[in-house]
């Protein structure tokens, strides 16, 4: 069974402009152990994505209207808030982007950290604090004895990172979604981190989804890869698969954006254009003005993910000729 199966989920917000379609009928699954990619530019719908897996789509503009998320089989769109509330930081977990706003300021680490633990699981005063030393040498906090006292203003934005790691996995989650948690960080911190999360993954035998824009990230930790465009997923496959065989358009000009390392300098290739207005999409391909290879029926009506080879699916009407030469 599939720690996590999603099914054609739709989640729009309700504006004054119009119905704004963040996330149009996605669906993607994560095996038990699995580190699952999404990737897109800025405005994709991969933070929407991963807020409606945990029930935190803000309200009350946003809502899902559609499809299934399963976890361990069971579809959360079908609990309470109340269940809900058990369910997350227990089941499944999240670590959101800036960990400077995920902490709270006025609180020790030792004090956040505990917060799961208190809500999740019945444990005496001593044995909370002890497993919240425990979680924070898990993660590589130096001395945690002494950090558990600290304040989130007293940590270096790879240790904040950390703690925020640490709040997350204090529960042993099943799922654990990672939502560009290395973007306030420097180079050198990135790779730590991303080395740590691999190890803990393994040790604990998580379910991890790595939500990023960065490919080289992707190329590191990833088993498989979704790439999303305009709330909709264009392109699906094993890492090799992806960086090897890129077949959507899309999913081409992304990895023709990446600086390679050659002697001969040239330009760095760029999309041209702009992501679609979500809130006035059409029923022609969003990537068909920026498409380099759009025909006539690209701009008419958007195709169906359609599979070219094993485990490998595009949303793109070339999908067909793809599928005659593999």
């Amino acid at each position: 069974m599939n720690t996590l199966e999603v099914k054609n989920l739709k989640t729009y917000f309700y504006t004054r402009r119009g119905i704004i379609k963040a996330v149009d009928d996605v669906s993607f699954s994560v095996k038990p152990g699995e580190t699952l990619g999404i990737v897109g530019e800025s405005g994709c719908g991969k933070s929407i994505t991963c807020l409606s897996l945990m029930g935190l789509v803000p309200q009350p503009a946003g809502k899902i209207v559609g499809g299934e998320i399963l976890l361990e089989g069971e579809n959360l769109l079908e609990k309470s808030e109340k269940e809900m509330s058990k369910i997350r930081g227990s089941r499944m977990s999240m670590i959101l982007q800036d960990p400077m706003t995920s902490l709270n300021p006025v609180f020790t680490v030792g004090e956040q950290v505990s917060w799961p633990i208190r809500l999740h699981q019945k444990l005496a005063k001593n044995e909370i604090l002890g497993k919240v030393i425990d979680i924070l040498r898990l993660v590589k906090i130096p001395s945690p004895e002494v950090r558990v006292k600290e304040f989130p203003h007293q940590m270096s934005g790879g240790m904040s990172q950390r703690i925020v790691g640490a709040m997350a996995l204090s529960c042993q989650p099943k799922l654990l979604i990672a939502d560009e948690p290395t973007t306030a960080l420097d180079v050198t911190i990135q790779a730590q981190f991303l080395k740590l999360l691999k190890s803990i993954q393994v040790e604990f035998g998580l379910s991890l989804i790595m939500v990023t824009h960065d490919l080289g990230i992707v190329a590191k930790i990833c088993d498989r890869v979704v790439v999303m465009y305009a709330g909709k997923v264009v392109e699906t496959a094993p890492i090799r698969e992806i960086f090897n065989h890129p077949s959507h358009p899309y999913t081409i000009a992304l990895l023709n954006s990446l600086p390679k390392v050659e002697k001969k300098v040239e330009m760095l290739y760029t999309i041209e254009g702009q992501p679609p207005d979500l809130g006035k999409l059409t029923a022609a391909c969003s990537f068909a003005p920026r498409c380099p290879q759009a025909m006539e029926q690209c701009l008419k009506l958007a195709p169906e993910l359609a599979e070219i080879a094993t485990d490998h699916s595009i949303s793109c009407w070339l999908a067909e000729s793809m599928k005659d030469t593999a």
